[in-house]
C-alpha cells in the first residue's frame, strides 16, 4: 500500500509539475506580446499570442459561450477519471506517465477557462505557407501522453509495469 501511494503521489506531481510549466509559460507570454503580435523566431517556428475559447484547433471558439462550461464540466469530468486510474495503476509506469502528462495539460488548460474564459496558446508552427494551429505547452503535454498511452497498449501486459 505505501508504494501504490508514493506511485500515486509521484503521477500527481508529475501533474503539478506540467501545470506549473504551462502556467509559467504563459504568463511569461502574456506580459511580453500583445494579442495577435507575431515575433519570428526562425524560418518554421514563431511565438504569437492567441486566445482560444474553443477546444482543439479552435473548435467550437466561434460558438455563443455556452462551450466554456461544457469544456470545464468535460475537463473536470476526464481530470477525475485519470485520477482514479493512476491510483489503480500507479505501477504501470508508461501508463501512467501518459496519464500523468495528459492530467497536467488538462489542468493547465482548465485553469485558463476558469480564470480567464479561453486559453492561451501562443507556439505557432508554420512551412511552406501553412501554420499549425497555436497551441501551449499543455497542449503539448496532452499531445505527448497520448502517444504514450497508445504505445502502452501496444505492449503486453507482462511488460507494462516497466
Amino acid at each position: 500500500m505505501k508504494q501504490v501511494l508514493r506511485s500515486f503521489i509521484g503521477w500527481l506531481a508529475v501533474a503539478a509539475a506540467i501545470v506549473v510549466l504551462d502556467q509559467a509559460s504563459k504568463w511569461v507570454i502574456l506580459g511580453a506580446l500583445r494579442l495577435g503580435e507575431v515575433h519570428a523566431v526562425n524560418s518554421f517556428f514563431n511565438l504569437v499570442l492567441t486566445f482560444n475559447s474553443g477546444a482543439a484547433f479552435s473548435f467550437l471558439s466561434d460558438a455563443s459561450g455556452w462551450q466554456r462550461t461544457f469544456f470545464i464540466g468535460i475537463a473536470l469530468v476526464a481530470s477525475t477519471i485519470i485520477v482514479a486510474l493512476l491510483w489503480r495503476n500507479s505501477g504501470e509506469r508508461v501508463f501512467c506517465a501518459g496519464l500523468a502528462l495528459i492530467l497536467g495539460g488538462a489542468l493547465g488548460n482548465l485553469w485558463d477557462r476558469i480564470d480567464l474564459g479561453y486559453v492561451v496558446d501562443f507556439l505557432d508552427f508554420h512551412a511552406l505557407g501553412y501554420h499549425w494551429p497555436a497551441f501551449n505547452a499543455a497542449d503539448s503535454a496532452i499531445t505527448v501522453g497520448a502517444v504514450l498511452l497508445i504505445v502502452d497498449s501496444f505492449r503486453p501486459r507482462a511488460k507494462r509495469g516497466s
